[in-house]
């Protein structure tokens, strides 16, 4: 450089998020580990390994990341998970663990690979914990202690916990707030210690386990119940009955439809969903549901006051009753029903008793004449003040009865939103719809706002629908929509 020339101007470094070459702003990047870490433990397993190659400052992030391990993600063909990928994975992370998913009813899995896994320090901390597993029928205590106090979210399937004592155990999950427990054996101590062992529980799902006749429910925070018992009985100890003791919190109380269950709920002053009360029976079996338990007068019902006898649901042959109806429960603002012949009577009556409903489902399979309503219903009508806004039927063929059924709530129900009725796709046609219309007296309707849908496939979500304890945690749990 020639003395006196112009001296080079220096450049300066590239700000954070900036490419130097005039390229996009990464601003991800320039984040701190520890919030690219949680971004990638939210990733699939094998797009989250993929972060490695975008830049080197991704380099070794997965590998200090939060662990999402899902071995579904690692089959090598008929479902066969890759065990030497699975290994690579735990031997060379370095972080924490996040959430684990195995199910070797699907996946294949060897046994010794499945137990090597839980065993691994990767899982060290682990938050989410879905294990659906028939080889370790009978998992250890040690595995079962060891996950005990950082998991948040559990759904635990095909385990044989018959022998393990929970009471004994002193088990202890304060921070679980999911628990599902899917096809497993446990006794009715050990389930009620486990309960009770999980102060922070919120959402319960019981699907098709055994060794048990009989749920209690004290907790102070739980919010949602759903319980599926066995169609047949293929173990000698099967699900009867669950009580709802004490539960402040509980919101929504759900059970499979034709379900044979002596539900009764004592104390849950918050309870808003309900369902499927069916009037369905199984060989002569009766199944009732009771809410609430109080003495109150003028058929006023203060929530905070359930101690006693509110209502009695008996399943008969000849369909749903409502028997000794004391008083009513203001709470419940959704019902689902599964109803083998469609009864206006029997809906009326539940209304009654629930008098807040506000979406009511059903799923009806048969259809009886019947429904007639103008003149016997004539009185009722007159003081009986529908809060219903939204109504879904499954199966709507334009019956008779079932057009009577509907008519009333079209001519009556004054601040109905929305009916939404489920056709096969046969009468899915303009005639048919257009007839449909007319015999519905639609354009006579009360409510002028009322919006009416014709949809062909599901419009009620079934208790089947409930594929994982993260399923529960909905406002509306039957809505298909």
């Amino acid at each position: 450089m020639d003395a006196g020339g112009p001296s080079p101007k220096r450049r300066r470094p590239a700000s954070p998020g900036v490419e130097e070459d005039g390229g996009c702003a990464d601003y991800i990047s320039a984040l701190p580990d520890a919030v690219l870490g949680d971004i990638i433990s939210l990733l699939p397993t094998k797009e989250g390994a993929r972060t490695r190659i975008l830049a080197s400052r991704w380099r070794d992030l997965w590998l200090s990341a939060p662990l999402n391990l899902d071995c579904r993600e690692l089959t090598a063909g008929r479902n066969e998970v890759r065990s030497d990928v699975v290994s690579r994975i735990l031997s060379s992370h370095r972080g924490p663990g996040r959430r684990l998913y195995i199910n070797t009813c699907i996946h294949w899995i060897p046994a010794d690979t499945v137990e090597a896994c839980l065993r691994s320090a990767a899982l060290d901390n682990i938050e989410e914990l879905d294990f659906i597993n028939h080889l370790l029928e009978k998992p250890q205590r040690a595995l079962i202690l060891r996950f005990s106090p950082t998991l948040r979210v559990a759904n635990i399937g095909g385990c044989n916990l018959s022998d393990v004592n929970f009471h004994e155990l002193h088990l202890h999950f304060p921070l679980l707030k999911l628990l599902g427990l899917v096809n497993v054996m446990i006794s009715e101590s050990s389930l009620h210690s486990l309960i009770a062992g999980c102060p922070a529980l919120e959402c319960l799902l019981i699907d098709m386990c055994s060794g048990f006749r009989r749920i209690q429910i004290n907790s102070p925070t739980i919010r949602c119940m759903a319980v599926r018992e066995y169609g047949i009985p293929i173990e000698s100890l099967l699900l009867e009955q669950i009580v709802i003791e004490k539960a402040p919190c509980l919101v929504r109380l759900l059970f499979e439809r034709g379900s044979i269950l002596q539900v009764t709920v004592l104390a849950a002053p918050k309870l808003e969903t309900l369902g499927f009360i069916s009037d369905k029976c199984r060989s002569g079996e009766l199944s009732r549901l009771m809410i609430g338990s109080t003495v109150i007068q003028k058929n006023c019902l203060s929530p905070d006051l359930c101690t006693g006898l509110i209502l009695w649901l008996s399943y008969l042959i000849k369909g749903l009753r409502v028997d000794n109806l004391i008083t009513v429960v203001q709470t419940v603002k959704i019902l689902a029903l599964d109803m083998h012949n469609l009864s206006l009577d029997t809906v009326i009556e539940l209304m009654r008793c629930f008098p807040c409903l506000e979406k009511l489902y059903i799923q009806s399979f048969q259809s009886r004449p019947g429904n007639l309503w103008r003149r016997k219903h004539r009185n009722l009508l007159r003081c009986f003040d529908m809060s219903l806004k939204t109504l879904v039927l499954q199966l709507y063929r334009g019956k008779k009865s079932q057009i009577n059924f509907l008519t009333f709530f079209v001519l009556n129900a004054k601040v109905l939103e929305s009916v939404t009725l489920g056709i096969t796709t046969r009468n899915n046609n303009e005639k048919f719809l257009a007839e449909q219309r007319r015999k519905l007296e639609l354009e006579n309707r009360v409510s002028r706002d009322a919006q009416f849908h014709f949809i062909t496939g599901t419009c009620v979500r079934s208790s089947y629908d409930i594929k994982h304890i993260g399923d529960l945690d909905l406002t509306d749990p039957f809505t298909h929509m």
